[in-house]
């Protein structure tokens, strides 16, 4: 989905006191930014943040993150932030970069509708590709955790054989959401497709560590 290119995004970004510029500043310490030991949730391409915002407000006791690649998101996503929310911060970071911000302090990890890549000369930049999989490792404090939510069945069983060969433990799979829970927070991206009566496919993965 192309977005409306931000003008003034440059500005807007280096004056929310939500957007972290150097993330690789508190790799193994973000729990300094925060100033206290809660577990630290991240969401990987955060879009412009309705889900990540909403998750904040609901768990005050979890810290947030939310990472996306491209300014002109980010903008957008930091123009609906809600400044007080001292649980959530932005970060601008590729997930192929992600050993070099955490080491050994993210409890969870939301993937929600990721780039699908439907090329298979593309699969390797999916987010649940074999080697970003491996990259998370070093990022996870203990137990590993990916929720994962898209439209798009091909990524889901891709990521289903993926996060298995990984070793990961598949569990609350639904391959229509919205019929089966309510009270759901949910993405833009989400609201638009669950409108056109698209199924929205979920699950949730787990590792011992």
């Amino acid at each position: 989905m192309r977005t409306r290119n931000l003008k003034n995004k440059e500005e807007i970004i280096k004056n929310s006191n939500k957007f972290i510029d150097n993330p690789k500043d508190y790799k193994g310490r973000w729990k300094e930014l925060f100033e206290n030991d809660n577990p630290i949730y991240i969401e990987i391409g955060m879009g412009k943040g309705k889900f990540i915002r909403e998750m904040a407000k609901k768990y005050p006791n979890i810290n947030f993150i939310g990472i996306e690649k491209f300014d002109n998101i980010l903008a957008k996503a930091l123009k609906r932030m809600d400044e007080n929310l001292d649980n959530l911060y932005i970060t601008r970071l590729d997930a192929k970069d992600i050993e070099e911000v955490f080491k050994e302090e993210i409890e969870r990890i939301y993937l929600n509708f990721s780039d699908p890549w439907p090329k298979v000369r593309h699969h390797k930049r999916r987010l649940t590709s074999k080697n970003l999989l491996k990259k998370y490792d070093s990022c996870f404090k203990g137990e590993k955790i990916i929720n994962l939510r898209t439209d798009n069945s091909d990524l889901f069983a891709y990521s289903i054989e993926t996060l298995s060969k990984e070793g990961y433990i598949l569990t609350d799979v639904s391959l229509d959401l919205h019929k089966t829970k309510e009270n759901i927070i949910t993405t833009e991206y989400e609201d638009k497709f669950v409108s056109q009566n698209k199924p929205i496919y979920e699950l949730k993965a787990i590792q011992k560590k």
